[in-house]
């Protein structure tokens, strides 16, 4: 194995070293990752007893044809597991916002269905947290970094959702 302060070994593939330029900026990608969602999770959660999740699936759901995805698709959509997302509306089924039920056109799919309730959840919390989200990320960049905030962005997931080289 390869530490820090060792060499890698002759069976081990050579991997460049962050340069300290790298490496800062990659500390700061790494805490962005690890402190924006805890920070919108925490006002959600304060503010309309809604995770950052669960908001982002009452959001999906809000802007689908009626209303309406299948379980798979929100998961996807919500970058949670399909177990996870199963748990997660059972939760706010139990709360009236949404239902789920089998898709008419394969039984085999279950759909997640956005209900007036859900509806009337997501829009006294969007006001909130649009506010939120503009205070910390969309008014603290200019249009054009945040045009390549979102562009960068992208360029990773694309990578993510990839094959491995």
């Amino acid at each position: 194995m390869t530490t820090i302060d060792s060499a890698p070994q002759a069976d081990e593939r050579a991997v460049p070293w962050l340069t300290s330029a790298e490496l800062d900026a990659w500390i700061s990608v790494a805490r962005l990752f690890t402190r924006l969602p805890w920070a919108i999770d925490a006002q959600l959660l304060r503010d309309a007893d809604l995770s950052m999740v669960e908001y982002m699936a009452l959001a999906m759901l809000s802007e689908a044809p009626e209303r309406t995805l299948r379980m798979s698709v929100l998961a996807e959509h919500t970058s949670t597991s399909l177990s996870r997302l199963s748990h997660m509306v059972k939760r706010l089924a139990g709360r009236g916002f949404v239902r789920r039920e089998p898709d008419p056109g394969d039984g085999r799919f279950t759909n997640a269905i956005l209900l007036p309730a859900g509806v009337g959840k997501l829009e006294s919390a969007a006001p909130g947290h649009v506010a939120y989200v503009r205070h910390l990320v969309v008014d603290n960049l200019s249009g054009e970094r945040l045009r390549r905030l979102g562009q960068d962005a992208e360029r990773i997931l694309q990578r993510i959702d990839s094959p491995a080289r």
